[in-house]
């Protein structure tokens, strides 16, 4: 196979630090884009990448681009792609779609066709068959279209690359495992610093933090669609993993904390990172915010607090921002970083952020607002 394009998409706000990632597993020319980071590499980026990136949503293989702005336009330059490269006889292939600012809107018309289209294309090379039964490996295409034009790409992860795993329960309204590695990647933290989530939830950061701290590949626990793929060698997959293992720091020691007022959001935080194999590392108590203390210097607070949405939320919310910013003034060497949508955020908590950045958690708009503690000394060799 040789040389392959890749796509790894990513939340809104994010892709540069999705190309920071794929960057630092060598894969230098990345193209960054609204939502996706396209670049070239070889059959062994599709393991690698589904192992390592824990910012990005799926790594998708990108078939083919072409302007079309008819269907006929569509079927014919669908058709002639070589899908047989990719597609076995026994293939499962279904077609999801979607269309923005295109002439062809209809996105069901869309995946008909790319089907259809498919579909000859393989008769061309599997010519003894009439009838494709599909009970093979899955290979899940997509058409995407973007102002007329068309770009054809198959997943190469299965389940979004997200569900690492680990998650034997979980909240209402549980932060994603790549925002939770998103935030700590924002941040000036590193394994030698502590870090405390006073609002850890399902323990989604702290599980995150020490895989980061680690160097854990976030995809080490869980298998991928891409796995049963007969053009790629599973000796790729094998080696891929191999290399993860090798890199991974598991004598790395570790001071993060996870608090939370619930208890038996503590308890679900304990079960999940001793299923991500981490439950000696890490430290979980039921906690309010304002009893936060630490005897530590220079560390790192990362939260996702309640954002009171609900109207009748909105004063208990304000007021726990307010006893936030009062209780951390007794770690004046700590950086703060929190994610939430409440614009009044700065004046409840008594300080303007040294910088803060657009972030999409979901469907609602949140800044991240990042207060830099000093640079801790430098530490002798």
């Amino acid at each position: 196979m040789g040389k392959v394009t890749l796509i790894a998409t990513a939340a809104m706000g994010i892709e540069s630090v999705v190309a920071e990632e794929v960057r630092s597993l060598g894969y230098e020319n990345c193209v960054v884009d609204n939502g996706k980071v396209t670049f070239e590499a070889d059959e062994r980026a599709i393991c690698r990448t589904n192992l390592w990136l824990r910012t990005a949503d799926r790594i998708k293989l990108k078939v083919g681009e072409f302007k079309a702005t008819t269907f006929d336009e569509l079927f014919e330059k669908t058709k002639k792609i070589k899908w047989s490269d990719f597609i076995p006889k026994d293939a499962e292939f279904p077609v999801i779609g979607k269309s923005v600012k295109s002439k062809l809107f209809s996105v069901s018309d869309c995946q008909g066709i790319v089907k259809r289209a498919v579909v000859e294309s393989l008769k061309n090379t599997y010519k003894d068959v009439t009838w494709f039964e599909e009970t093979g490996p899955l290979y899940r295409i997509e058409v995407a279209l973007l102002k007329d034009i068309v770009t054809l790409t198959i997943d190469t992860s299965g389940a979004g690359l997200h569900k690492r795993g680990y998650r034997v329960d979980q909240g209402e309204a549980p932060l994603k495992e790549t925002l939770a590695a998103t935030l700590i990647k924002l941040t000036n933290w590193n394994a030698d610093r502590p870090l405390i989530d006073p609002f850890c939830g399902s323990g989604t950061i702290p599980i995150e933090a020490a895989l980061i701290g680690q160097n854990i590949a976030p995809g080490f626990n869980r298998d991928f669609v891409s796995e049963k793929w007969s053009f790629i060698d599973s000796k790729l997959w094998d080696e891929a993993r191999e290399e993860a293992e090798d890199l991974a720091k598991y004598d790395q020691p570790l001071s993060i904390m996870g608090t939370d007022i619930d208890h038996r959001m503590v308890n679900i935080s304990k079960d999940n990172a001793f299923e991500a194999g981490l439950g000696d590392l890490l430290t979980f108590k039921q906690m309010q915010v304002t009893d936060i203390t630490s005897k530590d210097e220079y560390g790192v607070i990362i939260g996702n607090p309640p954002y009171g949405e609900r109207l009748g939320d909105k004063p208990i919310v304000e007021k726990l921002y307010r006893d936030m910013g009062k209780a951390f003034e007794s770690l004046p060497t700590w950086s703060v970083y929190m994610l939430t949508s409440h614009e009044g955020f700065e004046e409840l908590y008594g300080k303007k952020a040294t910088k803060k950045r657009k972030l999409f958690n979901g469907f609602i708009k949140t800044d991240y607002y990042q207060y830099w503690g000093p640079r801790p000394p430098r530490r002798e060799q």
